[in-house]
């Protein structure tokens, strides 16, 4: 199946999550994940009016973002204190901040660099950590408070990778959210939900969702 076809087959599962949650599909962001594909094959989504891609490895993502810097790339994969300047210079968003300590690194490194760039907090309500990083939601104060308001680092969302077949968590996340932005004052996105999960995920309403399978096809490791 062409790149061209699985999109027109993931708009028309879109549309119709979206039909079922009463929500308009111009609202939510289709984050092709372009993890271990080709730059060849990340163009092609480019042609169909795709700028955004994420990417799971700090130094492939820095290499993709480097030989095209006409696109954006977003860090979703857990971030180590000494790759934090490398992110730091080629990506446009990193959405697995989970810790004071990578915020207090970043904010140096930021204000070192002089460069602004978005952070999401990945967050982790299912004693999910060890395999897949996340804040719990009991060290989210210590790490909105390492941020500190840094115009540098401007906090963007929420990003969580749910168990899979466990819908409540997706409901969770929405309270979540909602309970943040009352306490800081502003709005926050959701991102949530990948290939298998996008339907659910819609319904709670989040604001993006991540795919790489039924974007890109099967991987070739």
């Amino acid at each position: 199946m062409s790149l061209q076809d699985r999109l027109v087959a993931l708009r028309a599962r879109i549309q119709r999550a979206c039909d079922t949650a009463d929500r308009d599909p111009a609202s939510l962001e289709l984050l092709p994940v372009s993890k271990k594909h080709p730059l060849s094959l990340i163009r092609e989504a480019a042609s169909l009016g795709f700028m955004r891609f994420g990417e799971n490895y700090v130094q492939e993502g820095a290499d993709k973002a480097e030989a095209a810097p006409d696109l954006a790339f977003v860090l979703l994969g857990p971030l180590q204190r000494n790759k934090a300047k490398p992110a730091l210079q080629h990506f446009r968003e990193i959405q697995s901040l989970d810790r004071p300590e990578l915020a207090e690194r970043l904010r140096h490194l930021a204000e070192e660099l002089d460069v602004v760039c978005p952070v999401w907090i990945q967050v982790d309500l299912w004693d999910e950590a060890t395999k897949l990083g996340g804040c719990t939601e009991a060290a989210l104060p210590a790490l909105i408070a390492a941020l500190d308001g840094d115009a540098r680092l401007p906090l963007r969302g929420l990003m969580a990778i749910p168990p899979p077949e466990n819908e409540a968590a997706f409901a969770q996340l929405a309270e979540l959210r909602e309970r943040l932005q009352q306490e800081l004052g502003h709005p926050l996105k959701l991102s949530m939900g990948m290939s298998d999960d996008l339907e659910v995920a819609i319904a709670a309403g989040t604001d993006q969702i991540r795919i790489g399978t039924a974007f890109f096809g099967e991987r070739q490791y």
